[in-house]
């Protein structure tokens, strides 16, 4: 059975593993979801990450960060905006702003994958995939 938005399943199986906190979580590969990991761990959301071999498949094998403890989730909340049946587009002028500039949207844009600040940054708009907070 073919899954319908993969991007969402990721993102879910993120939240999830951080609501039940894990150390890690695997999720498979893509080029898309590699650059939107990427931004996590530039954002300092999560760890870091690194390809897995799982028999004829490669998994993406994110390592979830916490505070002190792991009652001090980095992730408070992850969301997907644009979703396979109804896509959401942002121009240059009206991009979206998570929580007043403390969360981060993650744009797909012509320059590729990138946050809403360096969608600001380039004057690009594009596709809002999700937001981070």
């Amino acid at each position: 059975m073919s899954m319908s938005d993969p991007i969402a399943d990721m993102l879910t199986r993120i939240r999830n593993g951080n609501t039940a906190k894990h150390d890690f979580v695997e999720v498979p590969t893509s080029k898309v979801k590699i650059s939107i990991i990427e931004i996590l761990v530039n954002e300092g959301y999560i760890k870091g990450f690194k390809l897995v071999k799982a028999g004829d498949f490669t998994n993406i094998k994110v390592e979830l960060k916490y505070g002190a403890t792991k009652n001090d989730k980095v992730i408070a909340g992850i969301k997907r905006i644009s979703k396979p049946g109804l896509r959401i587009y942002a121009g240059k002028d009206e991009l979206p702003k998570v929580l007043g500039g403390l969360g981060t949207a993650i744009i797909s844009t012509n320059k590729g994958v990138i946050t809403d600040r360096e969608a600001r940054k380039l004057q690009v708009g594009g596709e809002v995939i999700a937001f981070v907070w």
